[in-house]
């Protein structure tokens, strides 16, 4: 019989009615149950939680027959292996069984149902998530994740070799976690076994990959463990061209500066050096999504410099040629971080605020007015447009349609009789 050791007070997600409704459905049907992970982790910690999660010993046919019962909506998402969401007013809660490991594929057990919360509590990959709640805030912990919480230590369970080859993707984990819990040195045993079983993370799919590495970079401060990484070689077998953890340092530090929230594929973008083909091959490992993709590409290799040493006429043309305003942030950014020296941080947010003018950047004329003005279709309007626009980009933008008309018309008469 396990001894608690220690008790969580109630927290508002755990009296909530919706969970109080999923709770009444298991304890009629007779269904020993407890909140397990990262609920009970990060609300001992005092983090908000995201993800409600429960353990029974009942098995699944079982839980789903007790939800119906009680009026809660029930889904098989995982029969097979053990579990079931309820859903109320919404809110999802994923039931699972608790489950021995019989046999091991890698990623994919063969399990067995049990009644046994440490033998469930054993398949965990940290310490820390190992941890189980009661309804009334009871604390289990049967491999000192508690201890491993306060000192800020990520610890596998059990052997950290087997974890990993368990599930690979436990390889990243492990940074991303010692990156949002973890303080000082990394465990020694871990970070032995990441060592020596890097080389198996491009068996993992680019999108899991994606969001391990992009939850990572959304720490507070991701830069020390992607120097972990990187002198573990991870990053070889990951991300090659992701070398410069000085200049992720600063974007974090200029994010800050700024009240930014974490932009986890601007942070990735300051890491890389490489140029667009590279950019290309990165979106491709990672599954990024077309958006991802373009605007890592526009970073990377920018349509125009972008210098915090210019002033605002230059700012607006290279606003102008850029086109979109997004981008320019990102260019500012990345210029602020990539410069020789100390960047004021007013000059960035003039830089910044910009943007916010590319909507006046608009060109009056089009090719009908050239038309309309009696010259015959031909190249020689793309060219007559192209000159007036160069004019008024050089007036910094001021004048209005009916002086580029009149610029045009200027023009035009300056050329050759037909």
């Amino acid at each position: 019989m396990q001894t608690p050791a220690g008790r969580l007070s109630p927290q508002p997600w755990m009296i909530a009615p919706e969970t109080r409704a999923v709770l009444a459905a298991l304890d009629r049907g007779g269904a020993d149950a407890r909140f397990v992970g990262g609920c009970v982790r990060d609300s001992w910690l005092g983090r908000p939680v995201k993800d409600i999660d429960i353990a029974t010993h009942a098995p699944p046919d079982a839980v789903m027959r007790m939800l119906e019962d009680g009026g809660v909506r029930a889904i098989p998402t995982g029969i097979a292996h053990g579990t079931v969401t309820a859903v109320v007013d919404r809110k999802h809660y994923e039931i699972t069984t608790l489950r021995r490991d019989v046999e091991s594929f890698g990623r994919h057990a063969r399990v067995e149902f049990t009644d046994d919360w440490k033998e469930d509590a054993a398949r965990r990959d940290f310490t820390m998530n190992a941890l189980s709640c009661t309804p009334d805030g009871l604390v289990y912990d049967p491999f000192g994740g508690l201890a491993d919480m306060a000192a800020g230590r990520v610890r596998f369970v059990g052997d950290a070799r087997q974890r990993i080859r368990e599930d690979v993707l436990r390889l990243l984990r492990f940074f991303r976690f010692h990156a949002h819990y973890g303080r000082g040195a990394p465990d020694d045993a871990a970070m032995a076994a990441c060592r020596e079983l890097a080389p198996l993370l491009p068996t993992l799919s680019g999108e899991r990959v994606h969001s391990e590495i992009f939850r990572l970079l959304t720490s507070e401060d991701p830069g020390h463990v992607w120097r972990l990484m990187q002198a573990d070689g991870v990053m070889e077998f990951l991300l090659p061209d992701a070398v410069d953890a000085a200049r992720l340092d600063r974007m974090v530090a200029l994010q800050h500066a700024l009240g930014e929230g974490a932009d986890p594929l601007l942070r990735l973008a300051a890491t890389l050096d490489t140029e667009r083909a590279g950019a290309l091959t990165v979106a491709e490992d990672l599954r990024l999504s077309n958006a991802e993709r373009d605007r890592l590409c526009a970073i990377v290799e920018p349509k125009a410099a972008v210098s915090l040493a210019d002033d605002a006429p230059a700012r607006r043309r290279v606003l102008y040629r850029v086109g979109n305003a997004e981008v320019y942030r990102d260019l500012v950014r990345m210029a602020a971080v990539t410069a020789p020296g100390p960047v004021a941080l007013d000059a960035v947010k003039a830089a910044l605020a910009t943007a916010d003018e590319l909507e006046s950047l608009r060109f009056p004329l089009a090719g009908r007015d050239v038309l309309d003005l009696g010259v015959k279709p031909g190249p020689h309007i793309g060219t007559l447009l192209r000159q007036v626009e160069a004019w008024w980009i050089g007036q910094d933008f001021r004048p209005g349609r009916e002086e580029c008309l009149g610029e045009l018309r200027g023009r035009i008469a300056l050329l050759p009789p037909p």
